[in-house]
């Protein structure tokens, strides 16, 4: 296949990229559609109990309260006659409009628990109506119209789950925009260094953009029909530019070995396909493999980021394996034009004699000493995991400035219970006034619960407070609601602890409810999501062990990879821990600490995993091909790393970072994610593939290429090897394979180890 690809690119390269450039034009007349089709929000499990309880909710009663108006009157109390009168009048005006539903306020109320401990603020509670992003975007125009409105009056700040996720979205752009704004000129700059030639470090750019706008389209036709979240633009664009910048690097640095080794400009294109394509194919598909495992979650955020994954790494993979071939015919020794002042003369000389082919010789004749210390180092930073924690965004992770944020905290403080945060139970059926009562006066006797609100009235402490008659808007003749106001932190662990209690309380005979609200989703997220990752995680190692052994032929090299991968990601995962969790580096970063945002987690496990296996097979690809043509293990593994360290390591730093420049966000998940990712690619590149990589593979030896026989067999029949289906012509400076070639101790053809691939080429 891949000697095809490279004689198709040889013959017909401008009919290649006229193909490409129509591709680019048509995807990117479709992709321009995909933001007016993708959706916020997501985090829910729709079959939870808590998001059924919203949709029955939303379906009887009108919708759960979504925003919290905090208003104080510009002079005295909420209880003066002109804050009354003027605050009537407010409420009157709210209730117009279209976009609101269920308005309630201290003032046509005169619920105390409305109402400031201080009396000088009082709230207005209502759903506003849409999905994520309709609720985001009404929030915040009918709170700045009635704030300019009534401005005179009163002071308005908006809270509640609208009011702060229009504040994440609209942080969250700004924080975009600016970490792009750090990235892509350091990105620019970083690629200038590392190829050393204007043309060569402006080919990726090609790569990237048929990848973005390609996700882009698929992202439009996927959300013509499913829902996609609109966060999976960010990933898009941050995984295409990467995986352009990491393919673009292994193809390039190829190419332009076999040019200094003397071939023609078809005999590099076609041992670059055979060999560095090969490697750019299985890389990609590691990757996919990880990414494609979010598709097990019902969340359609984290489906989201399966979806873009996989469609941005195979049109970055499929560009790459087609088009840059095709660039390389073009502009055969041009691709070397605009040399700049710090680029070295020549590829081959210094592969074999490279840093990190000294340190991996290192290495190997001292595999424990060396790599001890960096394994419990890796193991110390990976010991916070003991004590993770687990969340979902709230308010917390905006900035202490932001208004959604200052009203959470506000009605936190000064309230007595924070309505925002109550639980809300639905029961979808008739219930006799007694039995609810009773099931009422029962709930708020729990302990963290201040109030129960229903339709027979309010209870506390186990009974009837005789404050009122009850609130009539929670009874429908088919259907009850109760709001569980609680005094406890919301998300807190005492707060999830009620959740439970409260869905363990013996309900009215013949009814089932259904309890919903900001803790009782998060209890049912980290459950759903807890479900599922075992799967998750088994999928992975599953596909990732195939898709090595079919690259190398051993049982024993998918083994190793994922145990380092997952050493790897474990002191990547301790590390953020330690810093976002129990909030080292707090002050610095300027974020609040607190549980680790558990969909950003997986997210980030997900991903840093492929990325590691991208650098996995990058490296192991050369160590293969060099043990294939009779090289001795420990000399395929420092030429190995001496043709690849540099690259991987180019890479790495490259695509970190893209990733560290979130570190300027002032939405601390983002933060998380960005530091959290850079992080994990540095140390798999450097701790991972520098230093225990080799060490394994010197502790190893002739046994990290075993595979039993029916295996081999299998693997001769159906593998696919860096070697190449068909041999590239051999150069005329070309050297002559070293001494271990078939047959020879610990060359090809050894017990337990693959049979080298026909390929007399030495690069």
């Amino acid at each position: 296949m891949f000697h095809r690809i490279a004689e198709l690119t040889i013959r017909r390269p401008r009919l290649v990229l006229i193909v490409a450039v129509v591709g680019v034009v048509l995807m990117g007349a479709v992709g321009a559609g995909a933001f007016g089709k993708l959706q916020g929000g997501g985090y829910d499990d729709p079959s939870s109990q808590s998001s059924r309880a919203t949709q029955t909710i939303e379906k009887k009663f009108g919708g759960e309260t979504n925003l919290v108006l905090l208003v104080r009157p510009s002079q005295g109390g909420v209880d003066t006659p002109a804050a009354e009168k003027r605050g009537r009048e407010l409420v009157a005006d709210l209730k117009k409009e279209q976009d609101l539903e269920n308005v309630v306020s201290y003032w046509d109320t005169n619920s105390p628990d409305l109402r400031s401990e201080d009396s000088r603020e009082a709230m207005v509670l209502a759903h506003v109506k849409g999905d994520d992003i309709e609720q985001r975007e009404n929030a915040k125009s009918i709170t700045d119209e009635h704030a300019a409105t009534h401005g005179d009056d009163f002071t308005i700040q908006a809270g509640g789950t609208a009011a702060v996720g229009n504040d994440m979205g609209e942080q969250s752009n700004k924080d975009l925009v600016l970490a792009e704004s750090i990235a892509i000129p350091l990105t620019l700059l970083l690629l200038l260094i590392v190829f050393g030639t204007v043309v060569a470090a402006l080919l990726p750019l090609a790569i990237a953009v048929i990848a973005i706008t390609g996700t882009f389209a698929e992202l439009f036709l996927l959300g013509s029909f499913a829902d996609v979240s609109i966060s999976a633009i960010n990933l898009t664009t941050a995984l295409g530019l990467g995986l352009a910048i990491d393919y673009a690097l292994l193809l390039i640095n190829r190419f332009r070995e076999q040019l200094a080794s003397g071939a023609t400009v078809e005999d590099a294109v076609r041992k670059t396909v055979n060999t560095a394509g090969r490697t750019v194919a299985f890389s990609a598909a590691t990757v996919a493999a990880a990414l494609a495992a979010l598709m097990v979650f019902p969340q359609y955020f984290l489906r989201s980021f399966g979806y873009s994954g996989v469609g941005v790494v195979a049109i970055a993979a499929i560009s790459s394996l087609f088009v840059m071939p095709a660039l390389f015919v073009v502009l055969g020794h041009r691709v070397n034009s605009g040399k700049l002042p710090w680029a070295k003369p020549g590829q081959r000389a210094e592969t074999r004699t490279s840093l990190w082919g000294r340190l991996a010789r290192t290495v190997m004749r001292r595999p424990a000493l060396t790599a001890l210390p960096v394994l419990a180092v890796l193991l110390v930073a990976a010991s916070p995991l003991l004590g993770i924690n687990f969340g979902t965004p709230d308010e917390r992770v905006l900035p202490k400035d932001a208004q959604s944020r200052q009203v959470a905290e506000a009605l936190q403080k000064d309230f007595g219970g924070n309505d925002d945060t109550a639980l809300h139970i639905v029961v979808d059926k008739a219930v006799d006034k007694a039995p609810l009562a009773s099931y009422a006066a029962e709930l708020s006797g729990l302990k963290g619960v201040a109030r129960v609100e229903a339709s027979t009235g309010v209870y506390t402490d186990g009974q009837d407070a005789a404050s009122g008659p009850g609130n009539a808007a929670l009874g429908r003749p088919a259907a009850q609601q109760l709001n569980v106001v609680t005094s406890l932190t919301p998300r807190s662990d005492a707060a999830q602890d009620l959740v439970e209690e409260v869905r363990a309380v013996d309900p009215p005979t013949g009814t089932q409810p259904l309890v919903g609200g900001t803790d009782a989703a998060l209890v049912d997220a980290k459950d759903s999501i807890g479900d599922k990752l075992p799967l998750a995680i088994a999928l992975v190692a599953l596909t990732t062990f195939i898709l090595l052994f079919l690259f190398t032929g051993s049982v024993v090299q998918p083994l190793r990879a994922l145990v380092l991968n997952m050493i790897s990601l474990g002191a990547t995962l301790g590390v953020v821990t330690w810093i976002f969790q129990d909030g080292n580096l707090s002050g610095p970063l300027g974020f609040t600490a607190q549980p680790m945002e558990v969909s950003m987690t997986v997210l980030m496990f997900c991903i840093a995993f492929g990325l590691s296996m991208d650098y996995e097979v990058f490296v192991t690809s050369r160590i293969k091909e060099l043990h294939d043509l009779g090289e001795e293990n420990e000399s395929a593994v420092v030429n190995g790393l001496g043709h690849t360290g540099r690259i991987v390591t180019a890479a790495a730093f490259v695509l970190a970072v893209s990733f560290f420049a979130f570190g300027v966000s002032k939405v601390s998940f983002l933060q998380m994610f960005g530091i959290g990712s850079g992080l994990a690619i540095l140390i798999d590149a450097i701790a991972v593939r520098g230093v225990l990589v080799p060490a394994a593979m010197r502790l190893l030896g002739r046994r990290a290429w075993y595979a039993p026989g029916f295996l081999r067999t299998f693997h001769a029949r159906f593998g696919l090897s860096e070697g190449g289906d068909e041999p590239a012509s051999a150069p005329a400076s070309a050297s002559v394979p070293a001494p271990g070639a078939a047959g020879a101790p610990g060359g090809p053809g050894a017990a337990g180890e693959p049979p080298h691939v026909k390929d007399s080429t030495r690069v």
